[in-house]
């Protein structure tokens, strides 16, 4: 479970103040895949990285119970002179799992070829969130925090993804950003919706998805 307390994120840049989430309150359930919409810019990557504290909010609380990802799609973690094999060990020794097992499961999943021996520093975006996307998956959380990575790869890699996250969603619960209503409905059993700061929770998926489309899209 997730539970922002009066969370609210403020910016200021060159003299302009933009608030991206304000006074939110609100419980993501546990085991219970949310999607989070909003436009462009809407601040959904930055609330991630609150609940992930990869980011400070302006003021406010999140309560989290159970064990966490980190927002994958989100690579700024890795070291870009460690290899993928080498910062699959690296994640392995600070989650406390077995090494190897998350080698070869992330080997065999991101398939990036030669390149998992390579410089992470010399990966693509799309290989680097394939990467973020394996080593999260190979690793039991409560939670999983998804930023837009089911979208990368073509459509076998993509179709394995949903299959791999459909599986670990049998015993945990995950906040999902996407901007396909497709991918959204596959996989998520909630909708939230982040707009002009104000977050608003919907227990239907088709329900969420018919008030973004008509207040934000039209």
């Amino acid at each position: 479970m997730i539970r922002l307390i009066d969370l609210t994120k403020t910016y200021r840049m060159s003299g302009v103040v933009k608030t991206v989430i304000r006074n939110a309150t609100l419980t993501f359930p546990s085991r219970t895949s949310v999607g989070l919409l909003g436009r462009n810019g809407a601040g959904k990557s930055t609330l991630l990285k609150m609940i992930a504290g990869t980011q400070d909010p302006t003021s406010g609380q999140i309560e989290i119970s159970g064990s966490i990802s980190w927002p994958v799609g989100f690579a700024g973690s890795f070291h870009p002179d460690l290899t993928g094999a080498q910062n699959c060990r690296y994640v392995a020794r600070i989650y406390g799992v077995d090494c190897e097992e998350l080698v070869a499961f992330t080997q065999e999943f991101a398939q990036l070829g030669q390149h998992f021996n390579l410089p992470f520093r010399t990966y693509s975006s799309g290989m680097r969130s394939r990467l973020a996307f394996g080593l999260s998956m190979g690793i039991p959380f409560d939670t999983y925090l998804v930023d837009e990575v089911t979208a990368v790869g073509d459509a076998a890699f993509r179709n394995r993804s949903n299959e791999v996250f459909r599986k670990r969603m049998d015993n945990a619960g995950a906040i999902v950003v996407n901007h396909s209503m497709g991918a959204i409905r596959e996989l998520c059993s909630a909708v939230a919706v982040l707009d002009a700061g104000v977050l608003t929770y919907f227990e239907d998926v088709e329900e969420g998805i018919r008030w973004y489309e008509k207040r934000i899209l039209s």
